[in-house]
């Protein structure tokens, strides 16, 4: 289904990612934390390539080790699976502060992928990088959510348009279709079982489908019409 739309990490992530350098004190960290109302930030070198991440939870091992900031929250974020523990007694910088390695994504990885990503690694954001490996972006569990806001007369027409008329080949008069909040309704009838099938997981698969109502019939069911007795003898 070549038309068939496949939103990717470029289209959803947020940008510019806020970014600190490897010589940033622990107290430039914190600040920009609480100025820019994030959780945790990527640290770059001088070409923006990703070193690792500072987040609330690094800071706050240092804290509670005599560093002279104290976080007010005891809160880490999944943007990473930490081998062990975390920050250093007296962890002045961002190098000497932040966690590596990170997870993160490619800007031209589709928005399915980077989800799965996440939901395996049970992350909350991850780092965006370009094909050299430069920070780009940020995006979070709520950037990709982003794609079931699509409208619903924008979905009825995909399935109307792509799959219906492009990948079945199947004239759309001969289905009903219509979407309320993401889900799809299709009723009608075509040739096979098998074109029942693969309509519904077509349509199932699409941005933004929440769900799917099967209320599709066909002529002919292509398991029995292919079932074969043995001869008795």
């Amino acid at each position: 289904m070549s038309g068939v739309r496949r939103s990717t990490v470029a289209d959803v992530m947020s940008t510019p990612a806020v970014a600190v350098g490897p010589d940033a004190s622990f107290a430039e960290v914190a600040a920009l934390l609480y100025t820019a109302a994030v959780r945790a930030v990527p640290v770059q070198d001088g070409d923006g390539r990703l070193l690792g991440v500072v987040s609330e939870a690094d800071l706050l091992v240092t804290a509670e080790r005599g560093a002279p900031q104290e976080s007010g929250h005891r809160w880490r974020p999944r943007h990473i699976r930490y081998p062990g523990p975390v920050g250093k007694a007296g962890a002045a910088t961002a190098a000497a502060l932040m966690t590596t390695p990170v997870h993160s994504v490619r800007a031209d990885v589709t928005v399915a992928a980077a989800a799965r990503t996440m939901r395996e690694h049970r992350l909350s954001w991850m780092p965006v990088l370009d094909d050299g490996d430069r920070i780009v972006g940020v995006v979070s569990r709520s950037d990709l959510l982003t794609v079931f806001l699509r409208d619903d007369a924008a979905i009825r027409d995909e399935v109307v348009e792509e799959v219906l008329g492009r990948t079945l080949l199947v004239d759309p008069a001969r289905v009903a279709v219509s979407v309320a909040e993401g889900v799809v309704t299709l009723t009608g009838e075509l040739d096979t079982r098998a074109d029942t099938v693969a309509a519904v997981q077509a349509v199932t698969g699409l941005e933004g489908v929440v769900g799917v109502h099967d209320r599709l019939s066909h002529r002919v069911d292509e398991r029995l019409a292919d079932a074969r007795v043995a001869p008795f003898y």
